[in-house]
């Protein structure tokens, strides 16, 4: 009897736990909903059409359902290059930019040794991104660790600096003279990610994407060096006490930061291009940082929100497409849901 007590109690707290977590969550989205209504709504649009565009138009057809999946792997590997510095205090800014670098290894690869076959060409297509975002992030990192330049600073400055990159490359080097837009020629068939599903554009960057969050999870969660970085980003000071390196900690987070952000550019190539095109990272560094504080750098979280924010976006372009209504709009509603969730946070503290 004691021990079914026992195990009721814990269950009732476990269930307990996991409201108080999820009802701020579902408040955040429905209060941000609500208000976006009443943009939409002044505006003239159907506010009901609206809403079941933006959160069903995802699961309409296979073809919908495939493409948020591709929006879902660049969004997860961007949101996973800031939750990880962010782990240890920091704050990766420059995904956009170690995305475009990564881009441009993967791209470099993929067109000087276009003639390799695909057991040797691909893997070399991938690691060039990882290696090239890792190294655009050293930078910052090193002044960091160096000079103690604030991280934040030095990573959105880059991001600018690979705007006039990429347009170099894709123009002066291995620019195609066919393409009105700065546009690389393609990278070799090797270099090409395999699709998961024929007659769709599912490929396997998925995979890759899922297997980084996972892994990325058993790092931070189930490792020693893992709980280094968290308790580094929670006191630096007392950890610096207790004999962690904390320096080197802040220069390995933002470095696997970019590391991580460069694959996304790797599988843009690889995966959806097939070619360096200016313009490829989008709008994915934005959203990923919203990815990372709406999870609150949680790595079992960040997956679920990302996917969220891949159903919000191909749902604005439908409701852009089919009811004239802005695509913009979204990033309302995005942003009024980061708003909302820090706001319940501040409620329920209070």
């Amino acid at each position: 009897w004691n021990n079914k007590t026992v195990n009721n109690r814990i269950m009732k707290q476990t269930f307990i736990s996991i409201g108080n977590t999820l009802i701020p969550y579902l408040v955040a989205i429905a209060a941000s909903f609500l208000a976006a209504g009443l943009f939409i709504g002044v505006m003239g649009f159907d506010v009901l059409k609206a809403y079941e565009t933006i959160l069903f138009s995802s699961f309409r057809s296979p073809g919908a359902f495939t493409q948020t999946l591709v929006k879902f792997v660049p969004l997860l590997l961007q949101a996973l290059a800031f939750t990880i510095p962010l782990a240890a205090g920091k704050f990766n800014i420059g995904g956009e930019g170690q995305m475009i670098v990564g881009a441009i290894g993967a791209a470099g690869v993929g067109i000087v040794f276009a003639n390799q076959p695909v057991y040797l060409l691909l893997p070399l297509v991938l690691i060039a991104g990882i290696v090239f975002g890792a190294l655009w992030a050293a930078f910052p990192a090193w002044l960091l660790y160096r000079f103690g330049i604030n991280e934040i600073l030095t990573t959105v400055l880059l991001n600018f600096v690979s705007f006039s990159v990429i347009d170099y490359v894709a123009t002066e080097i291995w620019g195609d003279p066919a393409a009105g837009h700065p546009t690389t020629v393609p990278i070799g068939a090797g270099g090409e990610l395999p699709l998961l599903m024929e007659r769709t554009n599912l490929h396997a960057g998925f995979i890759i994407a899922v297997f980084i969050a996972v892994i990325v999870y058993i790092y931070t969660n189930h490792t020693s060096a893992g709980y280094e970085l968290i308790a580094t980003g929670a006191n630096a000071r007392a950890s610096r006490a207790y004999g962690i390196n904390v320096r080197s900690l802040f220069l390995l987070s933002l470095i696997l930061g970019g590391a991580v952000a460069g694959l996304s550019g790797a599988i843009e190539v690889a995966g959806v291009h097939h070619r360096l095109i200016e313009g490829l990272q989008s709008n994915f560094l934005l959203l990923g940082l919203i990815i990372g504080l709406i999870a609150k750098g949680n790595h079992i979280g960040v997956p679920f929100v990302a996917f969220f924010i891949a159903v919000l976006e191909i749902g604005a372009s439908s409701m852009q497409r089919t009811m004239s209504i802005p695509g913009e709009m979204v990033f309302i509603v995005e942003a009024l849901i980061l708003l909302f969730i820090l706001l319940s946070d501040l409620v329920r503290k209070k």
